[in-house]
């Protein structure tokens, strides 16, 4: 299976793409940031987060994409932001003909680190060592997007032995 993980934001949209081998092992594929210049239209960063994930999506092939749940925010400014960029992320995942998952923070450093309440510093460090990497992933957009991507892919798993079993 391979996830393309996104984590949205207004100044940074990370993304990671990860795959999941016969073997169980975990690979990056690609990791990074879509830096959004400050002063720039609204309009204008998203169609930057559209065209650069589109191309993600066309040149490293994920099977589905995975991004962060809507979550609650104190600014209602920042939460409508976050909410156009998840937006643009899921018509750029739709355009390509790819189905959306969605999982809430907790689940995600759940699934990751074993904690639902954990620092930003330990999903990075806990990704690096599952995805056997060479160095922390920057920015921690980055990190956080292979964190979701992973997430993902446990969750996956999980509920096919669990429908297997069912059987």
């Amino acid at each position: 299976m391979r996830v393309l993980g996104i984590d949205c934001g207004s100044e940074y949209t990370g993304f990671g793409v990860v795959e999941e081998l016969l073997d169980r092992r975990l690979i990056c594929h690609v990791t990074g940031a879509i830096k959004l210049k400050t002063g720039t239209p609204m309009a204008a960063k998203l169609q930057k987060i559209f065209t650069e994930l589109t191309a993600i999506i066309t040149q490293h092939q994920p099977e589905i994409v995975a991004i962060e749940d809507v979550f609650y925010a104190v600014n209602v400014k920042t939460a409508l932001k976050l909410g156009q960029v998840r937006g643009v992320a899921m018509l750029a995942a739709s355009s390509c003909g790819l189905q959306v998952a969605e999982y809430s923070p907790l689940s995600i450093k759940s699934a990751v680190v074993g904690y639902g309440r954990a620092e930003k510093h330990q999903v990075q460090q806990m990704v690096t060592r599952l995805l056997n990497l060479d160095a922390l992933p920057e920015p921690t957009d980055a990190s956080d997007a292979l964190a979701i991507a992973i997430c993902h892919i446990h969750t996956a798993t999980t509920n096919s032995r669990y429908e297997a079993a069912t059987k």
